[in-house]
């Protein structure tokens, strides 16, 4: 396929901006508090949802990009993404113990973020009768997840961090250690960054 002529990108620009703007309103119409210059694309879910008669908390700050697909379900928890973050493809985030994400983080396509767990019923007991068991979950600042991540709830993945694709994060991760595994594990770091 051609690429689109300049004045043609310029107009498809355009509408996709408008479009952008246009679910901003909504999710703000929501509830969600949304910053300046966030672009949500096309199918991306903000709801804000309710729990144990709490309303959930929705926070985007200032230069985010949700990509298409992205769901963000507080239930009665709370969402809170720091300053221009980039969010992709169908990554699902939900903050029932809150979630916190630092400024400039980048979320890889089909991450999951969650903040609670099932309590451990005795057998006999339906699991699904329990409530749930509330963990909160932060990332710190300029975090990368690759692709396919999976953060359980009640973990810690300090500041500068690097997640190779397909983990399953545990526990918590130190600031400026790359990772990998499942469970994810300390396999070397960044340069500058280290053990103390």
């Amino acid at each position: 396929m051609r690429p689109a002529p300049p004045m043609l990108a310029r107009v498809l620009g355009k509408i996709d901006c408008g479009r952008s703007a246009l679910r901003g309103i909504i999710a703000r119409a929501c509830g969600a508090t949304i910053g300046r210059e966030c672009h949500l694309e096309a199918g991306c879910d903000i709801r804000l949802g309710a729990a144990n008669d709490r309303r959930g908390v929705v926070r985007i700050a200032d230069g985010c990009r949700l990509c298409r697909g992205v769901i963000v379900r507080p239930y009665g928890g709370s969402v809170t993404l720091g300053a221009y973050c980039f969010i992709g493809e169908r990554v699902v985030i939900y903050g029932h113990g809150g979630v916190e994400i630092g400024d400039d983080c980048l979320i890889a396509m089909h991450c999951r973020i969650l903040s609670s767990n099932h309590s451990l019923a005795p057998f006999g007991v339906t699991i699904r009768s329990q409530p749930d068991d509330l963990r909160p979950t932060r990332l710190g600042r300029d975090v990368w997840l690759g692709a396919g991540v999976t953060v359980l709830g009640g973990v810690t993945i300090g500041d500068g961090c690097i997640v190779g694709a397909g983990a399953v994060i545990t526990k918590d991760l130190p600031a400026g250690s790359v990772c990998h595994g499942v469970p994810a594990t300390v396999q070397r770091w960044r340069v500058g960054a280290g053990p103390h």
